[in-house]
Order: structure tokens, then C-alpha cells, then sequence
């Protein structure tokens, strides 16, 4: 979106004093470009969040996503009455292209303020509020504010975009300073935040959808609950709510960890991550935060850190990806890998659904979904183990995977999730070899042991001990008899050999890759 205004319109000629600021995938008021420009340069701010029904209406009624997302609107809506005596969140419930329009209208604002959003989705409402806007007079300006660098900022020496992880790092690296890493002082224009007063809510014309109950809302600064917008209540490990008050507590916590992250991150049954993931992905905790207080810390020479640093610039890269190469979003980033032929028919749904349901026989794998179906969230070391083993042991399209994720993941971000799925089935951006083929056994001996995480989610296999856990098939049906284990009964046989579906693997990707292993190639 590009800084635009103009003026004219019919009607009284929007006031340029008043401006109304857009909160979508950012929602603190604490270091906020939007609202600090807004802030700055109106003495009248309104701030507004758009229940979008584009967005909503296709999700599942039950959605841990739209429970975060209200349970952050209510944070949001009390820091900014805080910050400003009477402020407050307007929240409307609709689609975007109607609501928003009409609330500029109602306040006659001059100026609409928001944060860059790149998902090809996005891109459109964006320009269709736009253009709506800007035909009416509007001053429209966005910013970024989702990442340290977007778009083309960071180009190689000739002036294009990377595909190669490592460069762009080395270069994110060598361009980053405090100016980037600079918080925006919204404090300093707290002032301008205008309360939202009785009267002017009753000037808001009545929301384009009603509420489940068939009542409008009460007052348009109202935070619905789940059942107002026609959702289910669902189940949320409480450290990962509350807003950007929960994120703050979850970065001071981590802090006290990230010197052993680079040690401890890649085993699931530690506490090694940050678990900030979903905190990033809707904008309650600062990008800028993050990266200073990382960046700092690297500099010193602080190996956890400086792992922590490359993991919040992938981030940036993958944005970027998608940014310049938007075919990603549905398409191979190398097409040739779009000639892959990968199973189909009823076999491949009955493989797809046992690891979906975590039924594949592999404990680690089926750990791992279990977490994911539980609870929303999935460490990312077995992120790579089970897109791995739907790709390159069942056979199935990454597509099928990276759409189960969306469904599922609380922290699903588009460019992310796209960037590791692609990267598991070697056809994105500096994405793993053909070659490069997790085996689920030896991953789950390497990065649990003891079978920790495996027990915590497969309680019927914690009678096993760590030299049968990983592979529950290779005892001897008197050790499972001994532990309580049945399997085909009480856990699944495996649906697949890893050894067959390896050598498949290699045939099927032959269609892009000369099949002959580079010398000293071996799996993960």
C-alpha cells in the first residue's frame, strides 16, 4: 500500500484532524508505527478492530485463533484507556470493506492509519478500503511494522530478492541498526487519543452483522464474547493468552532461558522455546522488541541469542519469499517440483487421515500431532519431523500438510507456514535436499530420548522403556505383553516402513533430481 491522499468528495469534506487507526495482525498499543504516526501527526486518533466476517465465516466454529484474537482485544482496549483518559477500542463485527468505511464516515475522519499486511488476501481488502477511501477524500498510510525488513529492503548486490537463506542473514545482519530496531514512543502522543464517548458511539451506524443472538451489539467498544460471533468455546493453555500482557511475561521468562536456547530449543520435552510464536503472528508483542533485545545480546557474543536471532530473521525471509514470489501460495517455488506425482485416490486419504488422527504407528510422529490437535501449537523440531513423513514417507502433497496446519496451528502464519512446508518437500527457498529424508525413529532416539514428550501424549506406550518407545514394532510381543501394550489393539502397527517409503522417495522425486545419491548422502 503507498502514502496516498487527495481531496473532495461528496458530502462534508472529511475533517484532517481526526484520524481513525486500523489494528489487524497488531494488537498492543506499545511500540505500534500505525498508531505512533497517527498519534503524531492528528490531535484526534480513534482506534478500531474489524471483526472481518470474510475472515471468519469459513473458519470451524470452534477456533483457538478467534478466542486469542478477543481475548487480546480486551487487552488492547484497556492499555489504550490507559494510555488516554476515555480511549478505547472500537470493535464492529462484518466485513471489513463495509465497516470500515462506514465508521470513517460516521467520525468523518480525514486519515486512515494501518499496518502493512502482505497475504495476497490482505493486499486486496487493503486496496479495495483504499481506493473506496481515497475517493472520498481520505488521506490512506500504512507502515511496517510485522518485521524488521520487508518487501525489497533487503536485495542482493544486483537488486533482487534472495532465495538463499544464508546471504539474506549475513545481509539482514550487516544493514540492521538501532534505527530499525528503534521502539516508536507512542506514550509521547498519548494525548491525542480521543475518548469515545456515549454520544459519539451512538452517531456508529448499526454493524453489517448482527451477533448470534440476533442482537446488535450493546456499545460499538465492546469486546463480543466467542458465542456473540456464533463460536464455540474452546480449550487455550492460558500462558498463551492475554494479550500483549501475556506476552510480556512469556518474553521475560524466556530471557532467563535464551542462553541455552541454541542447546535446547530441538528438544520437545525441554522448555527451550520462546513459545512467542503466536504472540508474533498477531502483533501482541513488538517485532523491534524481540530483535533489539536479541540482537544486544548476540553482539556479545551470546550463542543462544544469536541462534534465537537467525530463527526471528528466517521469519523476515519467508515474508520477503512470499512478498516477491507470490505463487508460493498454492504453487512450488520451483515448479519443476510441481511435476512431482504424489499418491492419490483412496490409499492416499487413508494415509493422510491416520496422520492427521495420529495413528501413523511412529510414537514421536504421533506425539507430535496429538500435541497439535490438543493443544493448537507443535514444537518446531517436530514440525519437520512429521511434514517430513507426510511428504517423504507417505507419499502425499505438502499442500495436504500445509492446509491441516492452517486449520490447526494457533500461531498459523501464511508466509511461515508456507516457507517450512516448502522447505520440508525441497521445493521452496534454500529448502533441505531431495535427499535429506528424516527417519521418525532415529529423530525420536536423538531429540527424546528418554520418551518424555512421546509418554506425555501417548500415555498407553509410558509402561515402555526408551529402548522400545521409538519403535514399539521391533520388541518382542512378550515385552509389549509386559508393559500393557498391544499393538494393532491398544497403539498402531505402522502404516508404512520407513526403509520401503524412503527408496520410493527417491524414485518419485526422480523426475526433477538425478536419483544418484551425492557421495556420502545419508537421512536425518
Amino acid at each position: 500500500m503507498t502514502n496516498a491522499s487527495s481531496t473532495g468528495g461528496p458530502g462534508a469534506a472529511p475533517d484532517p484532524n481526526t484520524a481513525l487507526v486500523w489494528f489487524r495482525r497488531d494488537l498492543r498499543a506499545d511500540d505500534h508505527a500505525a498508531l505512533y504516526h497517527a498519534l503524531k501527526h492528528h490531535p484526534r486518533v480513534y482506534c478500531l478492530f474489524v471483526l472481518d466476517t470474510d475472515i471468519l465465516d469459513p473458519l470451524p466454529r470452534a477456533d483457538r485463533r478467534v478466542a486469542f484474537i478477543l481475548d487480546a482485544l480486551r487487552v488492547l482496549d484497556a492499555d489504550l484507556g490507559r494510555l488516554a483518559d476515555g480511549a478505547g477500542l472500537i470493535v464492529r463485527h462484518g466485513p471489513a470493506t463495509r465497516e470500515l468505511p462506514a465508521v470513517m464516515a460516521a467520525l468523518n475522519a480525514g486519515a486512515l492509519y494501518f499496518n502493512h499486511d502482505d497475504e495476497p488476501d490482505a493486499l486486496r481488502r487493503d486496496t479495495a478500503v483504499a481506493d473506496a477511501l481515497l475517493a472520498r477524500g481520505v488521506a490512506v498510510q500504512s507502515f511496517k511494522d510485522h518485521v524488521i525488513f520487508e518487501r525489497s529492503e533487503i536485495l542482493t548486490g544486483s537488486k533482487q530478492p534472495y532465495g538463499v537463506f544464508t546471504p539474506y542473514k549475513n545481509n539482514w545482519l550487516k544493514t540492521v541498526n538501532d534505527f530499525y530496531l528503534s521502539a516508536y514512543p507512542v506514550q509521547r502522543y498519548a494525548a491525542h487519543l480521543a475518548p469515545l464517548t456515549d454520544e459519539l458511539l451512538a452517531r456508529l451506524p448499526a454493524p453489517s452483522r448482527r451477533y448470534a443472538h440476533g442482537e446488535a451489539p450493546q456499545h460499538h467498544r465492546q469486546v463480543p464474547t466467542l458465542a456473540d460471533i456464533g463460536f464455540e468455546a474452546v480449550d487455550v493453555n492460558p500462558k498463551l493468552m492475554e494479550g500483549s500482557d501475556g506476552a510480556q511475561r512469556l518474553f521475560k521468562d524466556f530471557l532467563t532461558r535464551i542462553d541455552r536456547y541454541d542447546e535446547q530449543r530441538d528438544f520437545p520435552a525441554v522448555k527451550g522455546p520462546s513459545y512467542l510464536s503466536v504472540h508474533l503472528r498477531f502483533g501482541t508483542v513488538s517485532i523491534r522488541q524481540l530483535a533489539r533485545e536479541a540482537s544486544a545480546r548476540a553482539r556479545r557474543g551470546n550463542e543462544g541469542a544469536q541462534t534465537w536471532l537467525s530463527e526471528l530473521i528466517w521469519r523476515d525471509f519467508y515474508h520477503q519469499v512470499m512478498h516477491h514470489h507470490p505463487h508460493v501460495v498454492g504453487q512450488a517455488y520451483r515448479p519443476e517440483y510441481d511435476r512431482i506425482q504424489w499418491e492419490s485416490g483412496d490409499e492416499a486419504e487413508r494415509l493422510f487421515k491416520a496422520w492427521c488422527e495420529a495413528r501413523t504407528g511412529y510414537p514421536l510422529v504421533d506425539a507430535a500431532i496429538t500435541q497439535l490437535n490438543e493443544t493448537g501449537y507443535m514444537h518446531n523440531r517436530l514440525r519437520m519431523v512429521t511434514a517430513s513423513f507426510l511428504i517423504k514417507d507417505l507419499g502425499i502433497d505438502w499442500r495436504w500438510g500445509e492446509r491441516y496446519f492452517a486449520q490447526q496451528l494457533l500461531d498459523y502464519d501464511l508466509a511461515a507456514n508456507n516457507g517450512g512446508w516448502q522447505w520440508a518437500s525441497s521445493s521452496g527457498c534454500d529448502a533441505q535436499p531431495y535427499f535429506r529424508i528424516f527417519n521418525p525413529v532415529s529423530q525420536s532416539e536423538k531429540f527424546d530420548a528418554d520418551g518424555k514428550f512421546i509418554k506425555r501424549y501417548l500415555p498407553v506406550l509410558d509402561k515402555l522403556p526408551p529402548k522400545l518407545i521409538h519403535a514399539p514394532w521391533t520388541a518382542r510381543p512378550v515385552e509389549l505383553q509386559a508393559c500393557g501394550v498391544t499393538l494393532g489393539r491398544d497403539y498402531p502397527e505402522p502404516i508404512i516402513r520407513h526403509e520401503v517409503a524412503r527408496m520410493a522417495t527417491l524414485d518419485r522425486y526422480s523426475v526433477v533430481k538425478d536419483r544418484r545419491l551425492p557421495e556420502g548422502a545419508a537421512e536425518a
